[in-house]
């Protein structure tokens, strides 16, 4: 992609950003496992941070050391289903802590390809009803609990959402998806490869999702809770807020998704970010434009902690 097509804010950045040879298994394990070694856990004024392992699954539980608002988020990383950690988003998470005292506990979910489908979103699964039965240990009202992930992270929570609604149990307050990685179809698309979009482009989508799906990816057995833009009853779900950026290769299948969920009666909250490649905010976070897309999540959590949800654009 030429440069003139990122925004002007994180074209240099962007420019920068290491090409990831995850097609290499060797290369995948060294990544791996420097990025568990190298990420150091963050000391954020007013957090708590802890860690635990919930019927083998590993959680990290982010608590605010003052008063707690009552309200839950479960964070779900990214990383394309084949790398990342909890621990690379203490940033993100703390930040939810000291915005709305809340609590958060954070899933570091078996990844591929040593670990396919269905084991990441069964692990986030273990998560969710572990928090569910400790809420009231945790200060969280179990019905006032997110859903949350970025990237790989983000299609897990949204097929997280459709399970938990499909199981009758408490459903999240809202799902928060930034970029999500919904249709494994996307990386099928070898005229998308030519584009090379930035961070995250069509050649790693495809490692990504074949280490999680093998040969299923793009055929007509993908199975229930893989890819989310596959389901075809979204009605019921509760309410969506849903980030990308306009040079994002998930973008076309993050926008088919808000505009399924609209139709089927979910309310949805879609922000459109110009000239903005895949996890800028994150990568990216000292610049204005990231600034302004967190203040657009930041609007719709709070109104629908203050039951003002009506009131947000679709």
């Amino acid at each position: 992609m030429k440069p003139n097509k990122i925004h002007p804010e994180l074209r240099d950045a962007a420019a920068k950003f290491p090409s990831l040879p995850l097609h290499n298994r060797a290369v995948l394990f060294l990544i791996k496992a420097i990025t568990s070694l190298s990420a150091k856990t963050l000391k954020v004024p007013g957090v708590s941070i802890s860690t635990k392992r919930v019927n083998g699954v590993k959680i990290r539980i982010y608590s605010p050391t003052g008063k707690s608002s009552a309200v839950g988020l479960l964070w779900i990383h990214g990383g394309g289903l084949i790398i990342g950690s909890a621990k690379m988003n203490d940033r993100e998470c703390s930040d939810y802590v000291n915005k709305f005292r809340m609590t958060v506990v954070s899933v570091d979910y078996r990844l591929a390809p040593r670990h396919r489908y269905p084991a990441a979103i069964d692990d986030c699964f273990t998560a969710w009803n572990w928090f569910q039965e400790n809420a009231a240990s945790l200060q969280v009202k179990k019905e006032r609990i997110f859903i949350a992930g970025q990237s790989a992270g983000g299609g897990l929570a949204a097929a997280l959402v459709h399970r938990v609604h499909d199981q009758g149990g408490t459903p999240a307050l809202a799902q928060l998806l930034y970029y999500p990685m919904l249709d494994d179809r996307t990386a099928t698309r070898r005229d998308l490869d030519a584009i090379k979009h930035p961070i995250w482009n069509n050649s790693l989508n495809l490692v990504g999702w074949s280490a999680y799906l093998g040969d299923a990816v793009g055929g007509p057995a993908v199975p229930d809770y893989a890819a989310p833009a596959r389901r075809n009853n979204l009605s019921g779900l509760p309410p969506a807020w849903i980030g990308i950026g306009s040079i994002d290769l998930f973008h076309q299948e993050d926008i088919e998704y808000a505009e399924c969920l609209s139709a089927a009666g979910v309310q949805c909250q879609l922000d459109v970010i110009d000239m903005a490649p895949h996890g800028f905010d994150s990568l990216f976070p000292n610049t204005d434009v990231s600034r302004d897309f967190i203040a657009k999540h930041d609007n719709f959590v709070a109104a629908i902690l203050t039951n003002k949800s009506a009131n947000l654009p679709s």
